[in-house]
């Protein structure tokens, strides 16, 4: 999502750096009119708002206080942290960058990389109004939807870790359903647009399940993802004593699933798993 949204900034007259440890994007951000950094730290000099739209918090604290990091190149400037993270990590990073004369946003987003790239991302945030304000015309050009979810640093965090819980179980029951389709005789497509036309369907229902129906496992958002998000939302939970039954035996599927090497494979491949428990056949795209 993180080159999506750089090229909508482009798209919206913005001057946009980036960096990436894919040399080969930086070359294609570069020959759509970007300006491609050798390091965070570079990027820090071209920009005073940065969006860190990255894996996890690890790699976030890799962007900001690894070898050639931003944070300190970007005193006085802005950071939009998009990657999804719990919202204790985002608390204590506001501490941190507050240190470092960094300014924080807590800006996780959902939309996927189709809606990154058209400038249509939801974005659930907060922090105080005035940093807000400072990125109000970033948030126009790359969000179709703007959540404010409060002042407080970690409140973006946490409505991100409601949405996803959402999201991974959708997706996991998603593959239940379909795979229990098939053991019933059913056509696959016939199913699909009978759930998508009744109260069964959910936005993932109509996301993922086409990737099944074309037998198109490259990842869009793979498997391993969801056991990064399911887990810090188990964990979230955890802390406070609070149940999570769906959350947990979602998070068991797609671990499951990696277990069974589809870590790599677009989530939609938790159905996999029932193939490989009975005899279903998965529709082969044809």
């Amino acid at each position: 999502m993180g080159m999506g949204t750089a090229l909508a900034l482009l798209d919206a007259g913005f001057q946009v750096a980036g960096y990436d440890v894919d040399p080969l994007k930086l070359d294609r951000f570069a020959d759509d009119g970007g300006i491609a950094c050798a390091s965070a730290a570079e990027l820090a000099g071209h920009a005073d708002r940065v969006i860190t739209m990255v894996v996890n918090a690890e790699q976030v604290e890799s962007v900001l206080f690894g070898e050639q990091g931003l944070a300190p190149a970007l005193r006085g400037g802005l950071l939009l942290q998009s990657a999804t993270v719990a919202p204790a990590w985002v608390r204590d990073l506001d501490a941190r960058l507050a240190d470092a004369g960094v300014e924080l946003l807590d800006a996780p987003v959902s939309g996927g990389p189709v809606r990154a790239r058209e400038g249509n991302l939801s974005v659930m945030l907060s922090g105080p109004a005035a940093r807000r304000e400072r990125a109000a015309d970033v948030f126009d050009a790359a969000a179709a939807n703007l959540f404010v979810m409060g002042d407080d640093i970690g409140q973006g965090s946490a409505m991100k870790l409601v949405n996803q819980l959402l999201a991974g179980v959708h997706i996991a029951v998603s593959g239940e359903a379909m795979a229990f389709a098939l053991k019933s005789g059913l056509d696959a497509r016939e199913v699909y647009r009978v759930i998508t036309a009744s109260a069964g369907n959910s936005w993932m229902f109509e996301n993922r399940v086409p990737h099944i129906l074309d037998n198109d496992y490259a990842p869009k958002s793979a498997v391993d993802i969801f056991i990064k998000d399911l887990g810090l939302v188990l964990d979230t939970a955890r802390g406070s004593r609070f149940p999570l039954p769906m959350a947990a035996q979602a998070f068991t599927l797609f671990t499951m699933a990696s277990s069974a090497g589809l870590g790599r494979e677009d989530d939609a491949a938790v159905v996999k798993l029932w193939q490989r428990l009975s005899d279903i056949t998965l529709p082969d795209g044809r």
